[in-house]
């Protein structure tokens, strides 16, 4: 297929650009101007790769589950981005943007993250190739992810609370990038989702396609299928489903659902269903939807699971939304909770609760007994082990 990717300014349809400060304007522009003739170079596609294989662990494996095909009457593998090396899909970004800051000669990295997954899969790849490392964190965050907070500091990684705001995902991004502007020379900022001024979002893009590509062969492989029936993922900023929905795109036969964090209810004001309920904007240097006040002001995202509680989405879900190529949907935090115990009770799988909206929209899913529906498993639940333990000791 024709790669999916924006215009030459970073747009998709309407949405994408780079909206950013004076100050990052020459970081920016040197990372348009070479990432992709850095990724296409056999040099950085062999690193690349083989740290893919010999330290990340891929391909990581598609999962028949016996007992949820039995349960939901349809055929449901798990694409078990979890038992990648650190726990959650995140990594394979990590590892390709340090392989490109290493290219154009930087000797620091900073970033954002919110369930810690992307924090922690940062420090990982910053010990690997010996680099300083610095991870943004909103102090809430910091508090319900306090596992991830001490490997990110055994790991050599400096940890700074963002304490404005919500104090979360959007809080942690905004400190990362005043970072960026008063450090633009010898830093490198690795953004963590599809989000952010172009190329990021086509460059995390690039490096998630690995997840579909895999997808692909594997279901060749397992049921002789050209391509899967459903491919199913939650959504926050949206890099492990662009990264699960990426080779199918343009495949009118394969549904793609992006599960939204619908928090406490679409209607309830506790939300982060950017999708449903957002307006175009402009967040973190890019035109998106974004959940905003009619006088634009950032409404504060809700979500019990810290990497979906983010008030926008990338740009190229906006795009695939308004083109009808994702079906959006939402599911409540109590549903995923309830899901990732379901998933753990019947096959020994402690998910994410990011991971659990996704087993959640099971419930709901129309699909025939011999479709092949995979569920994009982001990540491991051992960060939301204290949030589980909370909400079913209260519920007993």
């Amino acid at each position: 297929m024709e790669r999916f990717k924006p215009d030459a300014r970073g747009y998709y349809g309407a949405y994408g650009g780079a909206f950013i400060p004076e100050m990052l304007l020459p970081n920016v522009a040197e990372l348009q101007a070479n990432y992709l003739s850095i990724i296409n170079t056999e040099s950085f596609r062999e690193a690349f790769h083989k740290l893919l294989r010999d330290y990340v662990g891929r391909p990581t494996p598609l999962f028949y589950s016996d007992n949820l095909s039995k349960r939901y009457h349809t055929q449901v593998l798990l694409k078990r981005e979890d038992l990648c090396h650190t726990g959650a899909h995140k990594i394979n970004n990590t590892i390709g943007q340090l392989l490109i800051a290493k290219h154009l000669n930087k000797q620091r990295i900073i970033a954002e993250t919110g369930a810690g997954q992307h924090g922690v899969a940062t420090a990982t790849a910053c010990a690997l190739m010996g680099m300083e490392c610095t991870v943004f964190m909103g102090s809430v965050d910091m508090q319900r992810q306090a596992h991830n907070v001490e490997r990110m500091r055994m790991l050599g990684a400096q940890v700074i609370p963002a304490e404005s705001g919500s104090k979360t995902l959007k809080d942690a991004t905004n400190e990362a990038i005043r970072e960026w502007i008063r450090h633009p020379k010898d830093t490198h900022y690795v953004i963590g989702s599809v989000v952010g001024p172009h190329p990021y979002p086509d460059m995390v893009a690039l490096f998630q396609s690995v997840i579909s590509e895999e997808i692909g062969k594997q279901v060749q492989e397992q049921f002789g299928k050209a391509h899967p029936d459903v491919v199913i993922a939650c959504v926050g900023g949206g890099s492990n489903a662009i990264g699960a929905f990426y080779h199918f795109i343009d495949n009118e036969h394969t549904r793609l659902i992006a599960v939204e964090a619908g928090g406490m209810g679409l209607e309830s004001g506790k939300t982060a269903a950017s999708i449903a309920l957002g307006r175009k904007g402009i967040i973190h240097g890019s035109k998106t939807y974004l959940m905003q006040t009619d006088d634009g002001q950032i409404v504060e995202p809700h979500s019990i699971s810290a990497g979906l509680d983010y008030p926008g989405i990338g740009p190229a879900h906006a795009y695939l939304r308004d083109t009808n190529k994702i079906e959006v949907v939402s599911i409540t935090d109590e549903a995923a909770l309830k899901a990732g115990l379901m998933l753990t009770r019947t096959d020994g799988i402690i998910p994410a609760l990011e991971s659990a909206h996704t087993i959640a929209y099971l419930e709901h899913l129309q699909a025939g007994p011999d479709d092949v529906v995979v569920v994009n498993l982001s990540g491991r639940g051992d960060k939301d082990l204290i949030t589980y333990q909370n909400y079913f000791n209260h519920e007993q």
